[in-house]
């Protein structure tokens, strides 16, 4: 199984309150590193993030101290069909999803993450499920045209219309430029159909 080792998300040079904010707040530990970077990158940089907690109140302590951190509401979390959840944007302009697939809670909060999954924004759904089906990726679901799940390691990927998901973030699907995200695992090194590049971890 091809799985991903951590995200990589490149930043402006300033880098140390980014680093901060991911070590301190989302206590991500090595899955989400940071990097300077130059590359232009306009509006909406066609991927999210999202973590999946237990239950409402967890998720309202942690977009409550991603706030308090610098990061932007996009949307409040709120219950839905499928559960409880909502969108930040953080420092350095990331989109991240926090959700719970119950509505309600079972104790206190707490800020233990149960599941991270990076989504990508793509053009084709199905071409871009079979160009990583090529490179040994294991599918876990796939609905026709509209999403595709892989069974990726700790770091779940999935593939989205770039349309559909920047809906779902709440934002314009409108953006240029660099996606200023580097995934690390060990598929190899290579760039997908929509400008996603992947590196070997000794690559």
């Amino acid at each position: 199984m091809a799985a991903i080792e951590s995200i990589v998300i490149e930043v402006a040079p300033t880098t140390q309150q980014v680093e901060a904010f991911y070590a301190d707040v989302f206590s991500m530990g090595g899955r989400v590193q940071v990097r300077p970077s130059e590359a232009p990158a306009t509006g909406f940089r066609g991927f999210t993030m999202s973590l999946v907690l237990s239950q409402p109140a967890s998720v309202n302590s942690l977009m409550d101290n991603a706030r308090d951190a610098g990061a932007m509401v996009i949307k409040p979390a709120a219950k839905s069909l499928w559960g409880y959840g909502g969108v930040l944007q953080a420092p350095d302009g990331t989109i991240w999803t926090v959700a719970s697939s119950s509505k309600k809670d079972s104790g206190p909060a707490n800020t233990h993450i149960d599941a991270m999954v990076l989504q990508l924004g793509v053009a084709d759904v199905a071409a871009s499920k079979q160009f990583y089906l090529d490179r040994g990726l294991t599918l876990a679901k796939s609905f026709g045209n509209r999403y595709v799940e892989f069974d990726t390691g700790t770091i779940k990927l999935t593939l989205n219309k770039r349309s559909a998901l920047a809906k779902t973030a709440g934002v314009s699907p409108d953006g240029t430029g660099s996606h200023r995200l580097l995934i690390s695992g060990d598929a190899g090194t290579f760039t997908d159909p929509d400008g996603f590049t992947w590196k070997s971890p000794l690559g």
